[in-house]
């Protein structure tokens, strides 16, 4: 029976476990595990310990990060699947094999930057990601889609159940406010979303560093004293799943957050914030702030409606809930350019690779 650790490096990432780790219980034959840093922070280790109980798999800890890291690699499990490179090299036992499935598919050029020779099998979520990595000299990927979005496919329709736990009107449209934390939007935002909350529901989903990391924290305050005060309502940071939201939305408002492409299984409108705050640093030195966003794949979202400023946002909105058609030709190009499949078998290709592979290696 094949051992299989999933390193979660943060709650946030278990997502796009979730689906592989059900394709593996629905096939059997596979000892599951999971693990989290001891440098996550304890109401997220306490939030893990909960999920993975509900998911019924072991948890590997330690009282220190430096034990929790010798127990997995005494453990050489068969198979160690990370989000990011994080301690992959450390926990990993010789003859482990080691699965990327990457967190985030935004515009960020770490996607391509947070990659190790250790790697044996990387999960790529589109043909045009695949090809760029064959043409950085990486030959480890396999084509599978992305395994977060196999239950948009495959399972319930959760968003009406969504927004009557919340009360809201269902008659009503949804919008779904999802920055991500860094270079965010969030700020400059709330004011004009704000506005719409008396005509429109307007959920708020922050990322989960604007909750937990100390240089973001006033982000959460603010949105939650604004959604307070104006009748926006903002997600917990205990929700770590964005799928539910995604379908109680009738539109996406984001900025350079993965959302941008993994609202495309839902072909509905997305509308993408381009006045996002900086640090003092990148505005004086903007070159560094370029290195991080992959400006080629930036150029290539045609299918979002823009909000350059933050005066146009609730205009650009209501505009895209009127014609939700507008860019749907463009959608369906960039559904299958950026997202391959969505026909909820993404965890199943990858399990199918896992599974070859550590067979290849019996022989």
């Amino acid at each position: 029976m094949p051992s299989v650790l999933f390193e979660c490096q943060h709650l946030y990432y278990l997502p796009q476990f979730r689906p592989v780790i059900a394709e593996m219980q629905r096939r059997g034959g596979f000892d599951l595990a999971a693990s989290m840093p001891r440098t996550v922070n304890r109401p997220e280790q306490d939030r893990f310990r909960t999920e993975l109980q509900s998911l019924g798999l072991e948890q590997i800890s330690a009282p220190t990060e430096a034990e929790r890291v010798a127990a997995i690699r005494r453990r050489a499990f068969d198979a160690l699947l990370v989000g990011n490179i994080g301690r992959l090299e450390e926990i990993a036992a010789p003859d482990s094999l080691a699965v990327m499935v990457y967190h985030g598919i935004g515009l960020k050029s770490s996607y391509y930057r947070d990659f190790s020779p250790r790697i044996d099998l990387l999960a790529v979520e589109s043909e045009e990601r695949l090809d760029e990595w064959r043409r950085r000299g990486v030959s480890q990927g396999v084509l599978t889609g992305m395994t977060k979005l196999d239950p948009l496919a495959s399972g319930p329709d959760r968003g009406p159940e969504k927004l009557a736990g919340l009360g809201l009107d269902p008659a009503r449209p949804t919008v779904l406010f999802a920055p991500t934390f860094y270079p965010s939007s969030l700020l400059p935002a709330l004011t004009p979303l704000a506005a719409l909350a008396g005509e429109l529901n307007i959920i708020i989903k922050l990322h989960p560093f604007s909750w937990t990391q100390r240089r973001y924290r006033h982000e959460s305050i603010l949105a939650a004293e604004m959604a307070r005060r104006s009748g926006m309502t903002l997600i917990d940071a205990g929700d770590d799943d964005i799928l539910p939201w995604y379908q109680a939305a009738a539109a996406l408002v984001t900025d350079i957050s993965s959302t941008l492409f993994e609202f495309l299984a839902l072909d509905r409108p997305i509308v993408r914030t381009t006045f996002t705050v900086l640090r003092l640093r990148h505005r004086l030195f903007p070159w560094r702030l370029r290195r991080r966003l992959d400006a080629e794949r930036e150029a290539q979202v045609d299918f979002a409606a823009l909000a350059e400023r933050p005066a146009e946002l609730g205009a650009v909105i209501k505009a895209e809930l009127v014609r939700p058609d507008r860019l749907q030709a463009q959608r369906s190009v960039a559904l299958s350019r950026f997202l391959y499949r969505i026909d909820g078998k993404s965890s199943a290709r990858l399990v199918d690779a896992i599974v070859s592979r550590l067979e290849g290696r019996r022989h």
